[in-house]
């Protein structure tokens, strides 16, 4: 029996953007704790694949090929890898960007400024950490970082801060960043800690999360059948105009014509996507719940039948 999952952001809306079939073939792009796997798996008598480059989700995959059989499969790997890791075509692909709810959890993987750990950030537990950024890379370096992944308007002093810091000791923790950024940034009750945009940055430089994401994508467009669904679901501006971006340029622009005007049927059928809805949102009572979700916003497209 699989063991209670986290409840993964937005999981209606993302079934009713994917509509899940029987017999149809699916892909998990970020598998994390299984929730939206589990509910396409419960929802239709279809097979899913699911792809994580964590290594602490085999556990939980194994206990989903038990139960699933022939039905699930699991590849280790990042979601920048689906057009390497999937050789056939299939009928929908769904992304859940950035950090899952597990890894937040989980304190000593040191992406919570919440909770005392190594300062880490690393989704595949392997490669360059957070503490390495923050003490190897010049100020400048840094506060370049800060600025273009956290969109933080005070990377200028937070990387003065740490540099200067770092001078006397290496920064070691989750907790000990954090004071150095409460230094020039003070919490506010009520308001988003602002640890948050500077973690941020170096997670996604950590895991190189936004060059993912655009080859994802790209790798989706190619693996997914005629009339078959991209869901996105982001977590911030920056993933969310990527994936904006990549949907417009796939999809006819959309010009007004002269009903006498003479039209060229072929025009559309230059582009591989058929629809893209606007950025659909969480309910109110969705962020009441889940604190996650209050970012969260949800874009898909339809592939153009041939």
């Amino acid at each position: 029996m699989i063991s209670q999952p986290h409840i993964p952001v937005m999981l209606n809306e993302v079934l009713s953007a994917l509509k899940p079939e029987d017999g149809k073939f699916y892909v998990d792009a970020t598998f994390g704790n299984g929730g939206y796997t589990e509910a396409f798996l419960k929802q239709a008598d279809c097979r899913v694949i699911a792809i994580d480059r964590d290594p602490a989700v085999q556990k939980r995959a194994a206990e989903f090929k038990s139960l699933y059989g022939g039905r699930f499969d699991f590849i280790p790997g990042t979601f920048g890898e689906l057009g390497r890791l999937i050789d056939a075509p299939v009928d929908g692909i769904v992304f859940d960007i950035g950090v899952s709810s597990m890894q937040l959890d989980q304190g000593e993987r040191g992406f919570s400024y919440a909770k005392e750990a190594p300062l880490d950030m690393r989704m595949s537990q392997s490669g360059i950490s957070a503490k390495d950024l923050v003490n190897t890379l010049s100020e400048s370096e840094l506060a370049d970082l800060i600025y273009l992944y956290g969109e933080e308007r005070k990377s200028r002093s937070l990387a003065r801060e740490i540099a200067n810091y770092r001078q006397t000791k290496p920064i070691e923790t989750t907790t000990e960043l954090a004071e150095l950024i409460y230094k020039i940034l003070p919490p506010r009750r009520g308001q988003t800690n602002p640890a948050t945009r500077t973690f941020q940055a170096l997670r996604i430089a950590v895991n190189d999360e936004l060059k993912q994401l655009e080859t994802g994508l790209a790798g989706a467009l190619d693996a997914t059948l005629p009339n078959g669904r991209i869901v996105v679901v982001s977590f911030h501006s920056l993933e969310d105009r990527i994936v904006k971006n990549f949907f417009a340029s796939n999809t006819a622009p959309k010009v007004h014509k002269s009903r006498y005007a003479e039209t060229d049927a072929d025009d559309d059928a230059n582009y591989p996507l058929a629809f893209v809805s606007k950025a659909i949102l969480p309910t109110p009572e969705e962020c009441r719940q889940n604190s996650r979700a209050h970012s969260a916003k949800l874009r898909y497209a339809i592939k153009r039948k041939e």
